[in-house]
């Protein structure tokens, strides 16, 4: 069917339902004369009068009829999908699969996702806890989460968190046989549970600064992980000192579990953003939820 015909025929159902050119008109947007000659336009094409017209009035012929009942149920069902279709656009919906960090996952990105999934119930949130540097775009991910701003230039960085620093820390017990540290140098005398990278496999250093002063100390101990979580409950349960995320540990240390030492010497560093392609026109549900992570960074 051409635009031509199906313009017509929508112009016809509402003739019909009006009972009126001059109605009709008003309710498409279009002048009397333009709708009239349409229709004279459809009658000739299908070789078959459609309206009765008379000086007061217009109404269907027995055809016309025919043709509103046959067609009028098809334009009822277009006109209640379009206004379906507008819905979905008011209310969005929709999979987001998001890269993370467990660390990130945990504090940032399920606290936040509790009040926005209960307001947006058609979008569905899918998240990948991967601690290494995952390809978003190869993996085909919506968006990935990654500490510091810096990241590639075809991407966008959006802070979604508050600005973070590493700790040192041990249990009581563990302070019972070794004296608290004052200066980083001194960790070298410790039994420190290191952290290997899960992307390249090295060790992480500790890294210190203090009025400006930057350091990197290379500590040894009896015990390597590679997930924090870990390297926290190693912690507690007095192997050593752990170099951890302070957010992560800051109730233990509220609490007494755990004792923090060279607090001057750890600088706060800017916390996790979201990164994505900038090159993608972002979804409404996307751009909802970007909204609901920044919100309160």
């Amino acid at each position: 069917m051409s635009r031509d015909n199906f313009n017509d025929l929508h112009a016809f159902l509402m003739v019909a339902k009006k009972g009126s050119f001059t109605r009709a008109a008003a309710e498409l947007g279009v002048s009397q004369s333009a709708l009239s000659h349409a229709m004279r336009g459809l009658e000739e094409r299908l070789g078959i009068r459609l309206l009765m017209r008379t000086t007061r009035s217009v109404s269907p012929t027995n055809a016309g009829e025919r043709l509103i009942r046959t067609i009028g149920p098809c334009f009822e069902d277009i006109q209640s999908e379009l206004t379906a279709l507008n819905e979905l656009r008011d209310k969005p919906a929709g999979t987001i699969r998001l890269s993370s960090s467990s660390h990130a996952a945990d504090y940032i990105l399920i606290p936040k996702l509790q009040p926005f999934l209960k307001e947006y119930p058609d979008i569905q949130v899918e998240i990948n806890v991967d601690n290494g540097l995952t390809d978003i775009v190869s993996e085909r991910f919506d968006a990935g989460v990654r500490l510091g701003e810096r990241v590639a230039k075809d991407m966008i960085a959006t802070c979604i968190g508050p600005n973070m620093r590493m700790v040192v820390v041990a249990a009581p017990d563990y302070f019972e046989h070794y004296s608290q540290p004052k200066d980083p140098h001194e960790l070298t005398e410790h039994n420190c549970i290191n952290f290997r990278f899960p992307t390249h496999g090295g060790l992480y250093m500790w890294e210190f600064e203090k009025k400006g002063h930057a350091m990197n100390v290379s500590t040894e101990g009896q015990l390597i992980v590679n997930n924090t979580q870990q390297q926290i409950n190693a912690t507690l349960a007095g192997v050593g000192l752990g170099f951890v995320p302070e957010d992560m540990v800051e109730e233990y240390i509220k609490s007494g579990q755990l004792i923090q030492v060279l607090d001057d010497w750890c600088p706060y560093f800017p916390g996790f953003h979201l990164y994505y392609p900038n090159r993608r026109q972002p979804s409404p549900a996307f751009s909802l939820l970007l909204e609901a992570l920044r919100s309160s960074s």
